[in-house]
């Protein structure tokens, strides 16, 4: 909460990329693409979020993170 400037933009992206990753899950409940059992649903949707966390540690752990 004290952070610079820096940890501010940060947590401002952070946020930003979880609304847009939650947006586009819905949006891909809505048009079908997560499959069509429960099962296969759940599957695509912990896929979706690991691909999000996964791009936010490849940033984080750039030097100068």
């Amino acid at each position: 909460m004290a952070g610079n400037a820096t940890a501010m933009a940060e947590a401002q992206l952070m946020v930003r990329e979880k609304v847009e990753a939650a947006a586009l899950l819905q949006w891909k409940f809505m048009t079908g693409s997560l499959g069509s059992s429960p099962p296969a649903m759940m599957t695509a949707s912990v896929t979706h979020y690991r691909k999000a966390v996964r791009r936010n540690r490849r940033r984080l752990a750039r030097p100068g993170k």
